[in-house]
């Protein structure tokens, strides 16, 4: 499979090529275009009650759709996200990733997307009560709002709420103020997120919570 995102990092897109045999998992109502002659099935994501979960507490579809190359030659496909901006590929051997609710866009079959608790803190951070767990072997495509920043943490440090976009899940992650009560709350930070433990994490430069708070006041009622 050949694949490059293309239109960083503002209106990132996935341009596949598909070889015969090839299937790529994609979120439902990803495709944009597609070759004539591919196959495509849609099934549950994951089993009925599986699927549910992950559409109602992990902001996903209910379905998922396999794009199948049952040609005798390449057949190409793009696949974008519902929001504006940038996406990132990653190769997992045997590992896992926590995404935040509707980061994920497609993966290759030998990936299995699951649902995990996240915690309350996760939810106070806006980040939803559960997260979404990518596991196994393969290659993985996920995106957010903005820009995409990848970084590393040896010991803790802070993220603004609804910015965190992927982790290792061996990182752990604490809600506190921003500062003082008073700073905190005037200041316009609130709460925040403390990422501790050693590993990878990404983050959005923009959040679509900033962009409503933006918004709505200038909205007219």
């Amino acid at each position: 499979m050949n694949a490059k995102i293309n239109g960083s990092p503002s209106f990132a897109y996935i341009a596949l090529a598909l070889e015969p045999g090839e299937t790529i998992v994609a979120e439902s109502d990803a495709m944009s275009t597609m070759a004539a002659d591919l196959d495509v099935v849609a099934r549950l994501n994951g089993g009925f009650l599986a699927a549910l979960a992950k559409k109602f507490l992990g902001g996903e579809s209910l379905f998922v759709n396999e794009f199948t190359n049952n040609s005798d030659t390449a057949r190409t496909l793009t696949l974008v996200q519902g929001t504006p901006g940038d996406i990132r590929e990653i190769h997992l051997n045997n590992q896992s990733l926590c995404l935040q609710p509707g980061a994920y866009i497609c993966s290759t079959p030998g990936l299995h997307l699951g649902l995990q608790w996240a915690g309350f803190i996760s939810w106070f951070a806006r980040e939803g009560l559960f997260k979404l767990v990518v596991s196994g072997s393969g290659t993985l495509y996920y995106g957010a709002y903005g820009g995409l920043i990848e970084r590393e943490v040896d010991g803790e440090c802070i993220v603004d709420t609804s910015h965190l976009v992927a982790y290792e899940p061996q990182l752990r992650l604490r809600m506190q103020l921003a500062g003082g009560l008073f700073s905190s709350f005037f200041g316009g930070e609130g709460f925040v997120t403390r990422v501790e433990g050693k590993g990878r994490y990404t983050i959005q430069t923009r959040s679509l919570a900033g962009l409503a708070g933006w918004l709505n006041p200038k909205l007219p009622y």
